[in-house]
């Protein structure tokens, strides 16, 4: 006899019907973003002119950290199906006996992984999706299991040592003047350290996990990965005849061996001079680690090739939204009206204004998430709210810190719902987010009140300190 739904099982459901049937694609929404953001702008009193030259100057603003992320699937792509990564991929997806239970597992390592890097994170549960929904006796609902797969990036990934904004705090060299001026240097021991934000990272884990689980559909409301037009093919190892001496350097790995060592010897002296830690978070870094690593675990460069090209249609989401959002960026904080003000100064100023010590937590808060949505860069976003919300913690006498973790836990919020950070799971998984939407919104709906009340709770527990130069 079919288990009556619950409430959180009920309300994914009835979202996920509805966005199945009427949330376009992503990239929709990017079209969006750059017409309400610009109609915002000519509100204020920008020139169509300076609106229109934002998104011109805007639209490749954004081309390195689009390679990076290019670059990011396909290497954690070729990272992932090599053999040894698969062997432990496939070990882990024996672990679960159902489809919740797979779904805890997909929402556990996303959450846990992405504190250490949210981009290990975003593949890795991708691929151990696939996985699990190859084992059809778990009866696993595909939609539910990708939802679990991102919310890391929408709850605990700027919390941990990946925060894009508590790194540039740390580190002098990264911060702007016009920030440094404003806080000094921020150690980790005051951010992401806190025992306050252990706290609160731990309350986030647990209740992710619990909604995650709660929310997975059971019985004939599951949809399997059959229920979609999807095909992974299954790699079949051939060996091919070395005729030619092209051929012979394609399936040897020596040439692999000696750019691998090169490689070695960088990183080498790369982390030896500083730490590791923060030198592994830099996108190029990472990028650079795991295409060695991809090199070295597919041993030929024709084993490397083979797996790069069925990464690529992976990307083709990325290449064609984020020039979009480049230009939204600009639009919001380029296109000056006559007092040489910008939609963003419009924007903050406002949150500023109706906060107050007791408030600042939830207002703030409130501010971060929806700039969030249109500005959808951790280090990106912290450089234009920044000198607004510092100045406004200085004022009323906040903890800065912990003004920083307020950024980090509201900021990640939208990752819940924004396509941006979505496609890179979603192009390994071949899905689109009306598939995900119900799933996640379900996360944020209870998240987004959770968050501003843990803000605001441990908040109170702390002290103003002036800033340290």
């Amino acid at each position: 006899m079919e288990k009556q739904q619950g409430i959180f099982e009920r309300f994914a459901l009835r979202i996920s019907d509805w966005s199945e049937k009427w949330f376009p694609d992503s990239y929709i929404f990017a079209l969006l973003g750059v017409i309400i953001v610009s109609v915002a702008a000519l509100g204020i009193g920008a020139p169509i002119h300076d609106v229109a030259t934002s998104f011109g100057n805007g639209f490749w603003s954004l081309i390195p950290f689009t390679l990076q992320m290019t670059m990011l699937i396909i290497v954690g792509y070729v990272v992932s199906v090599s053999k040894p990564v698969k062997f432990l991929i496939l070990k882990m997806a024996r672990i679960p006996n159902s489809g919740r239970g797979a779904i805890v597992l997909v929402a556990t390592v996303s959450l846990l992984i992405s504190l250490v890097n949210w981009a290990v994170s975003t593949i890795l549960t991708a691929l151990l999706v696939i996985a699990l929904a190859k084992r059809k006796e778990l009866n696993m609902d595909y939609r539910a299991a990708a939802a679990a797969a991102i919310i890391g990036m929408g709850a605990t990934w700027a919390l941990g040592i990946s925060s894009s904004a508590a790194q540039l705090q740390a580190n002098k060299t990264s911060l702007p003047e016009s920030i440094y001026n404003l806080t000094g240097v921020i150690p980790f021991t005051e951010t992401i350290f806190l025992w306050q934000s252990i706290a609160m990272t731990i309350i986030l884990v647990i209740v992710s996990i619990a909604i995650a689980y709660w929310s997975a559909p059971k019985g004939n409301n599951v949809k399997t990965i059959d229920s979609f037009d999807v095909q992974f093919e299954e790699d079949k190892p051939h060996e091919e005849k070395s005729n030619r001496p092209g051929d012979w350097l394609e399936n040897s790995p020596i040439l692999t061996i000696i750019v691998v060592a090169l490689g070695l010897i960088w990183m080498f002296f790369e982390f030896s001079k500083s730490n590791p830690i923060i030198a592994i978070s830099s996108l190029n870094t990472y990028n650079f680690v795991f295409l060695m690593l991809g090199l070295a675990l597919h041993g030929t460069p024709r084993n490397f090739l083979n797996a790069v090209s069925k990464a690529v249609p992976a990307v083709s989401g990325i290449l064609i939204q984020f020039p979009l959002y480049g230009s939204i960026a600009f639009i919001m904080t380029q296109a000056l009206n006559s007092q040489d003000l910008s939609l963003s100064h419009y924007i903050a100023e406002f949150f500023v204004s109706i906060a107050s010590k007791e408030t600042f937590a939830i207002v703030m808060g409130i501010y971060s998430a929806i700039l969030g949505f249109f500005v959808p860069s951790g280090g990106g976003k912290w450089i234009i709210e920044a000198p607004y919300v510092m100045q406004a913690a200085n004022d009323l006498k906040v903890h800065l810190g912990w003004s920083v973790q307020i950024y980090n836990a509201a900021e990640a919020l939208p990752n819940l719902i924004n396509p941006f950070f979505m496609l890179p799971m979603l192009g390994i998984l071949k899905l689109k987010a009306k598939d995900v939407i119900g799933f996640t919104v379900t996360q944020l709906v209870v998240h987004f009140p959770l968050v501003l009340f843990l803000l605001w709770f441990f908040g109170r527990t702390l002290s103003y300190t002036p800033p340290t130069f």
